[in-house]
């Protein structure tokens, strides 16, 4: 396996594929999970003629177990050191649910000060406040984030599967069929990772304001998210992303979970690659 190690000794793992002369698309995954949740879009776009790259966050999936830096800057530095290890230049970056907060932040302060990125795209993703403050009434209450580190705290493994059978997917929305095995395929992601890690994100991806990493970014950016989003309102996410981003393209699907990735892999995937394309 591959692995970087950064300047606090953490290790990140990575996945690499295609030719290295081909144009990059690295994938930055959401919370809890690792690059495995990437496997369906780094086969499609790999098969398109692109260069594939994708990193277990640290303290998720195979990276380090460590037990410092679960924040938003140092997800982008650890972002920033597989790219400077693997010298990627023209990128596309694309993060889902917290994994776009985290491009969203190496972007701004990695990404495009190095001339390194050439377009970014946002799924689902937390930016620019998930919290509710007096600045952003209309985010979640603490309470809501709370739940989610009492639920993680009492049984982790419990907490997961509930998440995951429930509202990523929508499987809790009637007349949706329940997948067994893409619950457990988020499950074994989950459980593969430090508990102390995904503690610790919960803060890092609620309470992160993003409004000047999104202001900051000028290369294009294509906004993704479902109208039915369960762990990530739209409207206080991807509708406050497009007013925020200079140059940004918004498509909101009816219908479509937090989890969209994987439930509408066929509607989506396309979606992406004709803006790569562009």
């Amino acid at each position: 396996m591959a692995f970087v190690t950064t300047d606090d000794g953490a290790e990140i793992y990575y996945k690499d594929w295609g030719s290295p002369d081909a144009q990059p698309i690295m994938f930055h995954h959401g919370w809890p999970l690792s690059s495995d949740d990437w496997d369906t879009q780094m086969l499609y776009f790999l098969d398109k003629g692109y260069r594939v790259v994708a990193s277990d966050r640290r303290g998720h999936g195979r990276s380090s177990q460590i037990g410092t830096g679960h924040d938003m800057d140092h997800y982008a530095s650890d972002a920033s050191a597989v790219v400077e290890h693997l010298d990627l230049h023209d990128a596309i970056h694309i993060g889902h649910s917290t994994g776009g907060g985290q491009v969203a932040r190496y972007v701004a302060k990695f990404g495009q000060p190095q001339g390194r990125v050439a377009k970014a795209v946002l799924v689902s993703s937390v930016p620019p406040l998930m919290l509710q403050t007096d600045g952003n009434p209309d985010g979640l209450p603490l309470s809501v984030f709370d739940g989610f580190r009492d639920g993680l705290a009492a049984n982790r493994a419990e907490f997961f599967q509930a998440v995951a059978s429930g509202p990523f997917y929508g499987f809790n929305r009637e007349g949706v069929e329940l997948s067994e095995p893409v619950v457990a395929n988020w499950w074994r992601q989950g459980m593969t990772g430090s508990a102390l890690a995904h503690y610790a994100g919960i803060k890092a991806f609620s309470e992160t304001d993003q409004t000047d990493d999104l202001t900051a970014i000028t290369v294009p950016v294509l906004v993704l998210q479902g109208d039915d989003d369960q762990i990530v309102p739209y409207k206080d996410a991807a509708l406050k992303q497009h007013e925020l981003l200079s140059d940004s393209t918004l498509k909101i699907y009816e219908g479509f979970p937090h989890g969209m990735l994987t439930t509408h892999a066929d509607v989506i995937n396309p979606d992406i690659l004709a803006f790569i394309q562009q």
